[in-house]
């Protein structure tokens, strides 16, 4: 007899559990590598560091060229034709030594002319003086006869009142007498006033004729100083460093020939980046380690236009320099904006932080197989440590290589 069987009406179910949990862990590992919540990577392809406390040192390292403290550039003054050079490029030479001979023919006949012409006006102020001195004279001359016929009539108007009296002379005589001898005083007071008001403007006229005369015969010393100027001479003691002049050539005014260089005293050039524009001031210090020893420099002038994102900075030597620079050598100095004697809690700096902006890391756990994400605050950093604020603490392992490949993930798995 056929039998009937009955169906297990569980086993349905159970696959279809089955089948729902299979997809729900697909789907879960599916989550997990899609939307960037975890990642796995080799232990041994990441740069880690351990947070620290230490002494934070600001600095920031700078590639600086030497030159000279001070650079004297020699110009032609007067333009001119080079006839003579007598120092090569190169050449230490002396203050006022004689470099270059320029000629100009044209100057030279320009200053011959002013020199002509000042004589002449130097001779007519002369002259004028001459006849003022006369004019002067002729006055005082002028006054003496005058006193004298004074002189002279009052002795005869006292003789010519006796006489008068005793019917000696006529009337007519005493009166002109009388009459002759008024007029001389009133001639005299007359004379005297025009004397001294002469006097005043004689007086003036020389001081201005003299002031003139000064002043053409300074303008006659700066026409022959200009013939003067043909020959270049230098302005100070160094290294003629450029000689930009060929005999024959022809320099206008203003030109460039040269420039001189300080031997003795060298100063450090250096382009920093502009982000340090404001934290830059005059007289910060930087260090250098040259031939083993160690020298102090301090930033001397700021130049504050930005080319390329950099701004150029002179520093100047505190003490001794290295006996064996040369200009346009290259140097390796550390500028330190801060106090290098404060405590702070310190994180080596490594490309992280160009992923993050420092906003965060990863920390590894202490069993060392995975590693989270962490907001950190982040504040100073140098090229070797940064400064941390906020998120860390000393002991913590963190992850300082790049984050590039798994920098939208919250947990990182690390195999050993």
């Amino acid at each position: 007899m056929d039998r009937h069987i009955k169906r297990n009406s569980r086993k349905p179910l159970i696959i279809g559990g089955v089948v729902v949990a299979g997809v729900a862990v697909l789907a879960l590992i599916y989550t997990t590598l899609h939307t960037g919540t975890s990642f796995t990577l080799d232990g041994q392809r990441i740069r880690t560091a351990e947070v620290s406390v230490g002494m934070y040192e600001d600095f920031i390292p700078l590639r600086a060229a030497v030159e000279p403290e001070r650079t004297v550039y020699l110009d032609a003054i007067e333009g001119g034709r080079v006839e003579a050079i007598h120092v090569e490029e190169g050449s230490i030479v002396e203050k006022g030594q004689a470099l270059i001979d320029l000629s100009n023919t044209s100057l030279q006949l320009d200053v011959i002319a002013r020199e002509a012409e000042v004589s002449e006006q130097l001779n007519n102020l002369r002259n004028t003086q001459l006849a003022i001195e006369q004019n002067r004279l002729r006055l005082k001359s002028e006054l003496i006869e005058i006193d004298y016929a004074i002189a002279r009539l009052s002795r005869l108007v006292g003789r010519y009142e006796k006489l008068e009296g005793k019917r000696f002379i006529s009337n007519n005589e005493y009166e002109d007498a009388v009459d002759e001898l008024q007029y001389n005083r009133d001639r005299r007071q007359v004379t005297r006033e025009s004397q001294e008001q002469d006097e005043k403007i004689r007086l003036a006229q020389i001081a201005q004729l003299n002031s003139s005369v000064l002043h053409l015969e300074k303008n006659l010393t700066l026409a022959r100083g200009n013939l003067d100027n043909l020959l270049i001479r230098a302005p100070r003691s160094g290294q003629i460093t450029s000689m930009n002049a060929e005999i024959g050539e022809s320099k206008a005014r203003g030109e460039r020939l040269g420039q001189i260089d300080d031997v003795d005293r060298f100063k450090a050039v250096a382009l920093v980046n502009e982000f340090y524009l404001n934290r830059v001031r005059v007289g910060q210090q930087a260090l250098l380690e040259f031939n083993g020893r160690d020298y102090r420099l301090e930033v001397s002038k700021i130049y504050p236009e930005v080319q390329a994102s950099q701004f150029e900075v002179d520093f100047r030597f505190i003490g001794d320099a290295p006996s064996n620079i040369r200009r346009g050598q290259t140097l390796q100095m550390r500028l330190v904006l801060g106090d290098t004697t404060e405590r702070a809690t310190l994180l080596a700096n490594g490309p992280f932080f160009n992923d993050t902006g420092g906003a965060w890391v990863f920390v590894i756990a202490a069993d060392g197989k995975f590693a989270t994400r962490r907001p950190v605050q982040l504040g100073r950093r140098n090229p070797s440590t940064i400064e941390v604020i906020s998120g860390l603490v000393a002991g913590d392992q963190v992850i300082i290589s790049s984050y590039a490949h798994f920098i939208e993930v919250d947990r990182l798995f690390i195999d050993q």
